[in-house]
C-alpha cells in the first residue's frame, strides 16, 4: 500500500466543473464506504446471518483513493469514510494517511463513522493521518442491552475506543438510533453521559433499509416525541451550527452540550442535500433513500477511466432526486430499499 500516496493516475479530468445536481445543489460531501463487513449485527441494520460481498467485488484501497481524489477535483471538500465498519478493513490507516495529505489541498475535512470496537487500536494513527473528528455509533450504555441490540457483547471495547479517541485529541460525536421500547427510556442518560464526557450527541430516526428480521414500525420512534420529552427535563435552544450533514442542532443548557436530530421521517432534510454516497463496490447512490445509481467501478476499471468517470459523475448529478420517499406507516411493509445500510454507508 505504500504506493498509494505517490502514484499518479488522472482518473478524473480536473478541468471538469464542480458537481451540481439538477436542483442547483452543490455536492461537496462524499460518504465513501470501504467495506460492507461489520463485527456487530445490530438488529435495526442487518440480520444475524448476514451475507457479505465477495472480496473481488470490493474496490481496492488504491481504487478508493483514486475515486476520492477524483471527487476532490470535482469540488468535494469533505469525505467521511464509512462501512460496514471501516476499521475492520486491513491496512485502512494507509488510505487515511494518503487522503489526509490532501487536507488543505482541496480537502477541508476527513472523518469517519465507526462502531468503536476497533477504535482503541487506531485512534492515534487516525489523528496522525489528519482525522480530527469521528462519529461513534452507540445506542445504549447498558451492557446487556448493547449485547441484545448488536448481538455481540462488545460495549467495553466501544467505551475503550471512545476514551482512546478522546485521548488522541479527536473530537467525538455519539450517534444513537432512537428505538421505540428499546432504548427510548435511556436516551436522556445517554445524552447526559456524552455531554459529561465532552462529546456532542446526535439522535437518528430508524431508516427502512434492508431486511433485518424485525418489524420496522415497532422500532420507529419519532424524534418530535423524543424532543418533547427532553424539553420537559432540559432547556433546548436551536442553533444554526452545521457539520455539513443533515442534523439539526440544539444546545442543552443544563448539560452544556450540543444535541443533533436526524429526522428523515418527521422533518425531511433533503432541500439542502449536499451529499452523495459510494459503496465499497463503487456504486454511486445520489440519494440514500433512492434506487438510482451509477457504476463507478466499471468506469474506473475501463480502458478510458478519465472519460468514463467524468461522464458517470455527470450522469449521477442528472439523476439525483429532489428528495427521498421513506415511509414508516404500514405494518409488515417491505423495506423501502432492499440494500442494507451497511452496504451503502451511513
Amino acid at each position: 500500500m505504500s504506493e498509494i500516496a505517490t502514484r499518479k493516475r488522472d482518473v478524473i479530468d480536473t478541468r471538469q466543473s464542480p458537481l451540481t445536481d439538477g436542483f442547483g445543489r452543490r455536492i461537496s460531501y462524499l460518504r465513501l464506504s470501504i467495506t460492507d463487513r461489520c463485527d456487530l449485527r445490530c438488529t435495526y441494520c442487518m440480520p444475524e446471518r448476514m451475507t457479505f460481498l465477495p472480496k473481488r467485488e470490493v474496490l481496492t484501497l488504491e481504487e478508493l483513493h483514486d475515486l476520492a481524489t477524483g471527487f476532490i477535483a470535482r469540488g468535494v471538500t469533505k469525505i467521511r469514510i464509512t462501512g460496514g465498519e471501516p476499521l475492520v478493513r486491513r491496512d485502512i490507516v494507509d488510505l487515511f494517511t494518503a487522503l489526509g495529505r490532501r487536507i488543505g489541498d482541496g480537502l477541508d475535512e476527513l472523518t469517519l463513522t465507526t462502531n468503536g470496537t476497533q477504535l482503541a487500536d487506531h485512534a492515534d494513527a487516525l489523528a496522525k493521518a489528519g482525522v480530527r473528528r469521528v462519529n461513534v455509533s452507540l445506542d445504549t450504555l447498558d451492557r446487556d442491552r448493547f449485547a441484545t441490540l448488536s448481538r455481540r457483547d462488545a460495549l467495553p471495547q466501544v467505551l475503550d475506543g471512545i476514551a482512546a479517541a478522546k485521548a488522541a485529541g479527536l473530537k467525538v460525536k455519539i450517534n444513537a438510533v432512537a428505538l421505540k421500547g428499546i432504548n427510548e427510556d435511556e436516551l436522556p442518560d445517554l445524552i447526559a453521559w456524552a455531554h459529561g464526557q465532552g462529546h456532542d450527541a446526535t439522535l437518528i430516526e430508524v431508516m427502512p433499509l434492508g431486511d433485518v428480521e424485525e418489524e420496522r414500525l415497532d422500532q420507529y420512534l419519532p424524534l418530535d416525541t423524543v424532543r418533547a420529552r427532553l424539553e420537559e427535563r432540559w432547556t433546548l435552544a436551536d442553533v444554526a451550527a452545521s457539520t455539513g450533514g443533515p442534523a439539526r442542532y440544539v444546545d442543552v443548557a443544563e448539560t452544556e452540550g450540543r444535541l443533533g436530530f436526524i429526522t428523515p421521517h418527521t422533518h425531511n432534510f433533503c432541500d439542502g442535500c449536499n451529499r452523495i454516497r459510494v459503496t465499497a463496490t463503487g456504486q454511486l447512490y445520489p440519494c440514500l433513500g433512492g434506487g438510482e445509481r451509477v457504476d463507478l467501478r466499471a468506469a474506473l476499471r475501463s480502458d478510458s477511466p478519465q472519460e468514463r468517470l467524468a461522464a458517470a459523475l455527470d450522469e449521477a448529478m442528472a439523476i439525483k432526486p429532489e428528495r427521498h420517499n421513506f415511509r414508516m406507516d404500514e405494518r409488515g411493509a417491505s423495506p423501502a430499499l432492499a440494500r442494507h445500510m451497511s452496504m451503502t454507508g451511513g
